[in-house]
């Protein structure tokens, strides 16, 4: 079993493998993470692992809360994400690599990472400035049937492209330059379709890439029919967790 013990960034998303991760990063636990990164040469991988938040917030509290308007916020690595961090967030995540940090002027950052490794949540930390984890990496392992599946799953994503262009009143990529490969494959469509967070963090966690394909093909032909039966579309990310300022 091959463990890493990395800096922690909580979100209310799932991160995948080869997506980008684009981060606006203005609370001091996050602002001390980023100064450690810069700690490390730009030729060398800036790793930090991100996990979808099952409970608590991205945010830390800014301002006294109700009913005691007297209470002060929680601060520290851990606020707003309970006694027991771990317990606060998904037992899977991912490992992410930022190729660019940049610090502004007020001291905020910007930062733009890509997924990269999916790892296990063993313990987390919350002695020091900013959480850290012990993780072990996830390997993936194609499972049975894992192309034909992909080639299943990509004419059943460009159909739910197509619905969405016509219920959106716009248009979408064509597919024409989608990849082939079916990990590859499995996490593009688990990160393009609208599902909600719980969902995707099940594709996250399959077990092989056949079986997060097969999860997939049915849920895009379930939300292909779905959305072929409405003349409009809810604002559906409007409704799937807590606003962030993140």
């Amino acid at each position: 079993m091959t463990t890493v013990r990395l800096p922690l960034f909580p979100l209310n998303s799932v991160l995948f493998p080869g997506l980008v991760l684009p981060l606006n990063i203005f609370e001091e636990r996050y602002r001390a993470m980023m100064r450690e990164l810069l700690k490390t040469p730009e030729d060398e991988p800036r790793r930090f692992a991100v996990v979808a938040i099952r409970d608590g917030h991205e945010v830390a509290p800014s301002a006294p809360g109700m009913p005691d308007p007297t209470a002060l916020p929680a601060r520290g690595p851990a606020a707003g994400f309970g006694p027991d961090p771990a317990k606060a967030f998904h037992g899977v995540g991912c490992i992410a690599d930022a190729a660019t940090i940049r610090e502004r002027a007020d001291g905020t950052f910007e930062a733009l990472a890509t997924g990269t490794t999916r790892v296990r949540l063993l313990s987390v930390d919350a002695s020091g400035p900013y959480l850290t984890a012990e993780l072990e990496e996830l390997a993936e392992e194609p499972g049975h049937e894992a192309g034909a599946l992909a080639e299943g799953v990509l004419r059943a994503f460009r159909q739910y492209q197509k619905r969405l262009a016509g219920a959106r009143e716009r248009s979408l990529s064509t597919g024409a330059d989608l990849p082939d490969e079916p990990a590859v494959v499995s996490y593009l469509v688990a990160a393009a379709v609208m599902l909600d967070t719980p969902t995707k963090q099940r594709l996250l966690q399959a077990p092989d890439t056949a079986s997060r394909l097969r999860d997939e093909l049915k849920l895009l032909r379930s939300e292909t029919a779905i959305i072929r039966s409405l003349p409009s579309l809810p604002a559906s990310e409007l409704t799937r967790g807590p606003t962030s300022l993140n």
